[in-house]
Parts: structure tokens; sequence; C-alpha cells
């Protein structure tokens, strides 16, 4: 049985454009695996703490020795970490603020990377774990970007999903946003007719 795992990140919920077009593909891929399982996950509607020292000092704390504030930070670290492990496709809402992700997804990259679990140091450099996973990225923007050097977006979770072993990953933009209201129709039917080519087959 499939298991996709969705992360909605945009602070307007679903009435943002993120969301909105995350949904529809996760929709047409529970109608092509109905008998899929789907883990959704909204960081914005329910924000992860930061990611801070005593976040760091009780994920080294061996069980045993955990204070039960600890053992609460390192369940959420824990429970982030077994959804992606279970997914086969992931699905991602990265709508761009300041010219990068929303604190809120950056927030949960930062719990999902956990060394010797979701990647490893070897001799020839950091290896991900979490292989044969397919990544669908919709990133939405008030102007026009594309990949231009401008683009936080793409480079960082595309980096970001490679570290962690990702490597199988499908961006679908909506720019122009904000530019009025003819391009952002114009935009939103362009990521429809992509989500509607994924999901063809």
């Amino acid at each position: 049985m499939a298991t996709l795992l969705q992360i909605n990140s945009s602070i307007f919920g679903g009435q943002g454009v993120s969301t909105t077009l995350a949904d529809r593909f996760v929709s047409h891929w529970q109608a092509a695996n109905p008998n899929g399982q789907i883990i959704r996950r909204d960081v914005a509607a329910e924000p992860l703490p930061h990611l801070d020292s005593a976040t760091v000092a009780a994920l080294m704390t061996p069980a045993g020795q955990r204070t039960p504030a600890q053992a609460e930070r390192v369940t959420l670290a824990d429970t982030l970490i077994d959804e992606i492990q279970r997914a086969d496709v992931l699905v991602i809402g990265a709508p761009m603020y300041n010219f990068t992700i929303p604190s809120q997804l950056k927030s949960w990259f930062d719990y999902i990377a956990r060394a010797r679990v979701t990647f490893r140091y070897t001799e020839h450099g950091p290896e991900g774990l979490l292989t044969g996973k397919k990544a669908y990225v919709f990133a939405t923007r008030g102007s026009v970007y594309g990949e231009a050097p401008a683009d936080g977006v793409t480079t960082y979770v595309r980096q970001m999903l490679a570290f962690l072993g990702i490597v199988d990953v499908e961006f679908i933009y909506a720019d122009g946003l904000n530019m009025g209201d003819e391009p952002r129709t114009a935009a939103i039917a362009g990521a429809e007719q992509a989500i509607a080519a994924l999901t063809a087959a």
C-alpha cells in the first residue's frame, strides 16, 4: 500500500495557492490509489518549535536519562521522521516569502535532518538515507522567478531533499500571483495543467 505525505506551509491555510494546488494533486493521487494512505501535516496551522539547543540536547541524551520535557521534544522529532520514512510520495506546498520558504517549513526540514537516521556522514561525504521516494513541490510566488538566482525556494528545497536522499523531485510553479488578476489566473491554470499531465498516467 502506497503512502503519501503532504506538507503544507502557507500562512493562508486552505486559501493559499500552494495548498490549493497540493490538495488538487493529492486528490488525483488518491483517486488513482484508492487503497493508499495519506498523512497530512500543516506546519503553518500547527507550527513546529524552532530548533534550539534544548532540543539538540534532548536528542543527544540517552533515552533513559531524558527529563519529561526532553522526552516530549524527542517524541515530536521522532514522529516527523517516522512520517517521512513511511512515505513513498512526498508533496510539499512551498510558497515564497521574502525570496525563500516559510520559516515553518524550514523548521520541518531542521527536525527531519538527523544524523544516522535520515542521513549519515561517510568518507565520501554525507549520504541521504531516505531513498526511493518521489517528491512533488508546489512553489508559488508573487512575482516571476522561474529558477532565477533570486529564487531561494528551488535551490534550498532541492538541496535539502537531495541531502536526505530524495533526488526524484518535480517542481510545479505558479509565478506572478500578485501581478494582477490575469497573470494570477494564468499561473494557476498553468500549474493545474501540469498537475493533470503528472497524474494522467
